[in-house]
């Protein structure tokens, strides 16, 4: 008697255990909110606007600056958007790469900035975020409480701040149209004139609002 209600009992509990589990991946699935950043797959191609790195515009380094200026590290970090590889060296400068994190004050001050920089100079030059030592869901709060749409790449492990050297965030890099990094700037948050002066300075693109 024992035997037989066991033998009753136990495809109902495998049943009941099915269902859990399928409704709990379900709810997880559907519970995952689009991300407010744009897919990385147009940085590949040349903004439709792109100045010469060889030439010297008025007002930015010196060629034989640009000569010893350093190459974009050697690494691959996936999209946020859509999480494709996204080698840097494959991005057409010239290029503003501001690497931030949600947990960062300043940076969450300076990052309006960039995504104005973003929509004003379309077609001019890339601007593209890097989300550093951070998790998926506080960048994509951060991204969808300040508006941000620009193309966003996610790091958590620091894979690029550790090539370049360097500590502390924010950062950002100007890069010019030959994958050179003709500046590094790391002091007092962003506005948009002091970003988009430093974009004509050392990139040689209009960038004033």
């Amino acid at each position: 008697m024992i035997r037989r209600a066991a033998s009753l009992l136990l495809p109902l509990l495998l049943l009941a255990a099915g269902c859990t589990a399928t409704d709990v991946s379900g709810d997880a699935a559907s519970s995952r909110a689009p991300s407010p950043f744009v897919d990385c797959a147009g940085l590949t191609a040349a903004p439709a606007s792109t100045p010469s790195a060889r030439a010297t515009p008025a007002g930015t380094a010196r060629p034989s600056d640009a000569a010893r200026a350093d190459a974009l590290p050697k690494i691959e970090l996936s999209c946020f958007t859509g999480g494709r590889g996204v080698p840097l060296g494959t991005i057409r400068g010239p290029i503003v790469i501001n690497l931030w994190a949600s947990w960062c004050p300043p940076c969450r001050a300076e990052l309006p900035a960039f995504e104005r920089l973003h929509q004003r100079t379309a077609g001019k030059l890339h601007v593209v975020g890097v989300d550093t030592k951070d998790t998926r869901a506080a960048a994509q709060s951060t991204g969808e409480d300040l508006g941000l749409t620009f193309p966003t790449l996610f790091d958590p492990d620091e894979r690029l701040r550790l090539a370049l050297g360097r500590n502390g965030l924010p950062m950002t890099l100007f890069v010019d149209a030959d994958g050179r990094v003709r500046h590094v700037y790391q002091s007092t948050p962003l506005d948009d004139a002091a970003l988009g002066a430093l974009v004509e300075r050392h990139l040689g693109v209009g960038a004033t609002a």
